[in-house]
C-alpha cells in the first residue's frame, strides 16, 4: 500500500461523496502529520495509507449529512478523528474536539495549526468535566462509548434542539434496546463508505421534546 494509491483512493471517494476535490491537499497533509505522530505515540492502530484514507477519512465525512450546525462538539476525539476532516469539509461551522488523552490533544493541537483551522478548537477534559457557556447543536462520537454511556456523559453537551450521532459498526441493537427514556432515536442508517467493506451506521438521536434537523 502506497501513498499514490492512498490519493486516488481519496479522489475518488470525494468524489463518491459528493465533496470537493480541494480536499484532496488538506486532508493528505492531515493525514501524513498523523502518520509521522503514530511512529512515536502511537495514536492510532491504522497505518496503511490506503487504510488510513477509508477507515479515517472518508468514514468521517460520510456523516456529514447528519450534522447540524453551526456549533459541534467532537467527543473522544482522540486524533482528531472524526473532527479535523469534518472542520475541513465544513468551514462554515465551529468544531471543539474534547479528549482528556495528553498525548492525543496535542496532536490536535499541532493539526490545527499546521493545517491553519481558524473552526476548531480542542479542550483536554472528560465529557463529563466539560461545562461550556453555550451548547452543541451537535454531539458526535465514534467508538467511544455504548449509546447509553454516551449520553449519560454527554446529554449536558447538547442543546434543547440538538441532534447527538454516533458512529457504529454493525447494526447496534443491544445499545439501541438499553437507550435512555429521555432520548429518542430519529434514525439509524446504514453509510456507506467509499472503499470500506465492513458496516458504518449513524444512529442520530434527540431529547424527548427536541427534534431532528431533517425532520
Amino acid at each position: 500500500m502506497t501513498w499514490p494509491a492512498a490519493e486516488r483512493l481519496l479522489v475518488a471517494g470525494l468524489a463518491k461523496l459528493g465533496q470537493p476535490v480541494s480536499l484532496r491537499d488538506p486532508l493528505l497533509a492531515f493525514l501524513h502529520l498523523l502518520e509521522k505522530w503514530n511512529a512515536a505515540y502511537n495514536l492510532t492502530a491504522v497505518r496503511e495509507p490506503e487504510r488510513m484514507v477509508t477507515h479515517h477519512v472518508l468514514d468521517s465525512l460520510a456523516v456529514i449529512p447528519y450534522l447540524r450546525g453551526p456549533r459541534i462538539v467532537d467527543v473522544g476525539a482522540g486524533a482528531g478523528i472524526p473532527g479535523i476532516p469534518l472542520a475541513l469539509a465544513c468551514p462554515e461551522f465551529k468544531f471543539v474536539l474534547l479528549d482528556s488523552n495528553a498525548k492525543k490533544t496535542r496532536f490536535i493541537t499541532q493539526a490545527i495549526n499546521e493545517l491553519g483551522l481558524t473552526n476548531v478548537s480542542v479542550e483536554r477534559t472528560r465529557a463529563e468535566g466539560f461545562h461550556p457557556a453555550q451548547s452543541f447543536d451537535t454531539v458526535i462520537s465514534r467508538a467511544f462509548a455504548s449509546l447509553a454511556e454516551m449520553l449519560d456523559m454527554t446529554q449536558h453537551l447538547g442543546a434543547p434542539d440538538g441532534v447527538f450521532v454516533a458512529m457504529k459498526g454493525n447494526y447496534p441493537q443491544n445499545e439501541l434496546d438499553a437507550m435512555p427514556p429521555q432520548f429518542r432515536v430519529d434514525r439509524v442508517e446504514l453509510v456507506q463508505v467509499p472503499g470500506l467493506d465492513a458496516q458504518r451506521h449513524v444512529v442520530c438521536l434527540t431529547k424527548v421534546g427536541g427534534t431532528h434537523p431533517t425532520t
